[in-house]
Order: structure tokens, then sequence, then C-alpha cells
């Protein structure tokens, strides 16, 4: 029975298991497989409508008519939304505004060698970017804001996620706009996304006050969004082999290529600049932070100490030493081994903040006036980085109060010293000092005066005067917690 089994498991010669042509076959078949669903899932060309496309941003560029009065109630409806602070208000400017057309005019026009689209989209968007700004600028001088809002700051520095937001929001408008019945929700989210009129009309404002900072942050953010939309327009038209326009002279044709060649190079270079500049700042930014997490913010005072992590300020600069300002309140101040140790930590572990310089701003030992003036200083001059950010301005508000009831009590001991003894003839001298007292649930500091009284004085009249004293301290100094008391003579 045994010999019949291995008999039956027993395979001829000419049938092999599987062979490794099998197995590689298999396995080829398996990657076309895959690569075939990859390319219906992601192949955009397929359902591309070229001359569609083409037809509808060319369309979009001309700036005359209907566009223009359509931009200029957009730039009002910015201005009008950055002046209240309105987010959906800004965002109605974004979906109306019409600064979209000439940008892809731009990026489509290098992708086809089209000179004449070309020099159309240049013109109208220098047109309608002269004209956003000039509005912005008579409504700001008019109707000026009582302080900077923070839809308004918000346009004033740009960082590595607006280069990322302009390129993929491009990205993303280009296929809409390419797909054969164009998705109309895609272009209106990109539109709210890159944001193009409220950094024009952040310009007009730093105009209208003449604050450069805000023009130049402004303007910066503007120019990334244009040129990273025209780039990802540009890049998508040449992935879906948009066909070149045609000369029938080949000398113009070869000079217009080139002219495009180096228009598109000249718009490459500030791109990969400010792509490479904003990228520098975000690191030097984590860095920073994280230098920050992993050693200030672990330091333990052991009295009245405080690190203020949200006032702290991160200062990069592309061409020069950057700054790391930390700022300490309290009546205990860092030693300077520690500082040394967060220096030396810094240069050696973070690469970004080599050439760093850490700058540590701590408030006076035990002048808390001092310190109140400082916090206001502080505030003030970080008033424009502190709107619309409602936990600093809350930890700003915090300090002051706490800081400002310590300057109350500080008592002008000179001046009522004198309008004591001349008030009261059997006063022989007045003295002054700050009590913790307790009731077991919570400590409260209070103010105690003694008083001395001429041993030849009545004690009914002393009696009298004492209380007449007490009462006149309180209402002098506006405590009532004021205690008064008598130092018994020898």
């Amino acid at each position: 029975m045994s010999e019949q089994l291995d008999q039956d498991n027993i395979r001829p010669a000419d049938e092999p298991i599987q062979s490794k042509e099998d197995i590689k076959k298999d396995f080829q078949g398996l990657l076309g497989s895959t690569k075939k669903f990859l390319s219906e899932l992601l192949d955009i060309r397929t359902n591309t409508d070229q001359e569609a496309t083409k037809e509808a941003i060319i369309a979009d560029i001309p700036f005359k008519g209907h566009t223009s009065w359509i931009l200029i109630c957009s730039i009002f409806i910015a201005s009008v939304g950055l002046n209240a602070n309105s987010t959906a208000v800004v965002i109605g400017a974004m979906l109306i505004s019409p600064l979209m057309g000439p940008i892809l005019g731009m990026g489509m026009s290098l992708a086809i060698n089209d000179i004449d689209t070309l020099r159309r989209s240049l013109k109208n968007l220098a047109v309608m970017v002269v004209l956003s700004v000039l509005t912005a600028y008579l409504f700001f001088a008019i109707f000026p804001l009582q302080e900077e809002s923070s839809e308004l700051l918000a346009r004033t520095k740009p960082d590595i996620r607006d280069v990322l937001i302009a390129f993929f929001g491009g990205l993303a408008l280009v296929i809409a706009r390419a797909k054969k019945g164009t998705i109309a929700s895609v272009i209106f989210g990109v539109a709210i996304a890159t944001a193009l009129m409220p950094p024009l009309c952040t310009v007009g404002f730093g105009l209208a006050i003449g604050n450069w900072s805000y023009v130049g942050g402004a303007l910066l953010l503007f120019g990334i969004n244009t040129i990273f939309i025209a780039l990802a327009t540009f890049l998508v038209l040449k992935l879906l082999r948009f066909p070149m326009v045609r000369y029938a002279n080949s000398k113009r044709r070869r000079l217009i290529a080139r002219l495009v060649s180096l228009t598109a190079l000249a718009v490459m270079i500030p791109a990969g600049w400010i792509f490479w500049g904003v990228y520098q700042e975000f690191r030097f930014m984590s860095d920073a932070n994280k230098f920050i997490q992993e050693n200030v913010a672990p330091y333990k005072f052991t009295k009245d100490g405080r690190f203020l992590k949200d006032l702290s300020v991160l200062n990069y600069k592309r061409d020069k030493a950057s700054t790391i300002e930390l700022i300490f309140m309290g009546n205990e101040g860092v030693p300077e081994s520690v500082i040394a140790t967060w220096e030396s930590n810094m240069k050696q572990n973070f690469d970004d903040l080599d050439n760093c310089e850490l700058k540590v701003i701590q408030g006076s030992q035990s002048e808390q006036g001092s310190q109140l003036k400082y916090v206001e200083e502080l505030y003030r001059s970080q008033k424009s980085e502190l709107l619309g950010k409602d936990e600093k301005i809350r930890l700003l508000e915090t300090e002051l109060k706490r800081l400002s009831k310590l300057n109350a009590r500080q008592i002008p001991f000179q001046d009522i010293s004198a309008e004591a003894q001349t008030n009261y003839e059997n006063l022989e001298y007045l003295a002054f000092s700050n009590a913790i007292r307790t009731d077991f649930k919570k400590l409260d500091t209070v103010s105690v005066f003694e008083a001395k009284w001429k041993r030849d004085a009545k004690r009914v009249d002393i009696v009298k005067d004492a209380k007449k004293l007490h009462s006149w301290l309180k209402v002098r100094l506006k405590d009532s917690t004021i205690l008064l008391t008598e130092i018994i003579q020898d």
C-alpha cells in the first residue's frame, strides 16, 4: 500500500513544479497590471481638451470693460475686509478677483512659445497690479485703520508654506482648467488658497501709513503667488504636451523660442531664490523653536522667575547674523554660566543656528516699576506682531496687571512721612514695611506702618491721632488693607 502512495507522489520528469521563466512572467504581469492601474488612476492626458483650455485661458487675459470693474469691486471689498478684520469678506474678494487670468496666460504662453500671449499677459497683469495698489492706497488714506488687523498682518511675512500653497494651488488650478468640463469648485478653492488680492491691498495700506516693511512683505507674497502659479501652469502644460505655436518664418520662430526661454529662465531664477530664502527661514525657525523647547523651557527657577516663551523673538536675517531674543521676568535672573551653556548647545547641536546670536533680556531685579515700564515698551514695540494672536495678548495683559499691582504697592514714603509730620504734631517718627499675612488658605502682602508718639503726649490724644492717621493713610494710598501699629515707649 505504501509503495502505491509513493508512486502516486512521483511527477513525470516533463512536468516541472514551476520554472524561473514562469515566475518572471507572472511578476512582469503583476507589474504591468499595477502600471495600467496607476496610469488609469493618475493620467490626465486622455481627458484633456487642449483647444478649449487655451481658449478659456486666453479669454481671461484681457483687462477691459467688465473685467476692470470686477477688479475695482474686488479691491474695495478686500480693503473693507482688511479694515474690518473680516475673514469672510476677504474670502469674497478673493473669489471675484480676475487677477488669475493673466498669470495663467503667462504660464501657458511660456509653455507653448506664444510671444503675443505672453506680451498681453504681462501688460494686463502690470495694469491690474498698479490699479489695485493705487485703489487700495486711496482707500486706506481716506479710511485709515485704527490699528493693524490680523488679516492684514498675515500678508506681510510669507514663509515656506506660502510657496507650497501657491505651487500646488497652481497645479490644481491648471489641471482643473485642462479637464473636459472644467471643475469650478477647484477654481474657487485655489482663488481662496492663493489669495492674490489681499497682498496688493496690504501694499496699498503700507504705502498709506508709510510702513515699507509691510509693502516689501506683501509684494514678496504676491510675487511668490504669481511666480509659482505660472510655474505650475508651465509644467502641467508641458506635461500635457500642448502644441507649440507655429510661425511661418523659421528665423522668427527661433528668435521667439530664445526670448521665451530667456523669460522662463528669468522667472525660474527668482522662483528658486525665493524658495531657497523661505526654506532657509523655515529651517531657522524650526531649529530655534526646538532649541528653546529642549534647553530654555525646562530651566527651573528657585525663586521668583519666569520665562516668557510667547514673547521671545526669533529674528531671521538672510545675509546677516540671525538672533534669538529670550524674555525673562521676575526677581531672579538666569546665571551667566547657564546662558553660556545654552549658547554652546545652540552652536554645537543645531546647524542652522551656528551663526545665530543669543540675546537674553531679564527683568530688573526687585524693581517692579522698571519691569512694568519694560513690559509696556515691549507691548508697544511688538504690538504689530501680537495682533491676531490672542494667547500672546492675554499673556501680556496678565503680566501688565501683575506688575501694575506690584507697582501700585510702591509707597511714596518720603512724601507720606512729610505730610504726616505736618498734620500730627505728636508723631515722633513713622516707619513702613511690607508684611506677608495668611489666613491659612492664601497668602497676601499688606503694607504696615509703625508710629511712635512723643512721650509727653496725652494717651487720649495719641489714640485719637492714631485713628485719624490710620484712616488718612487708607484714603491717601487708596488701600483699605493698610495696617498701623504703635511702637510702645520704653
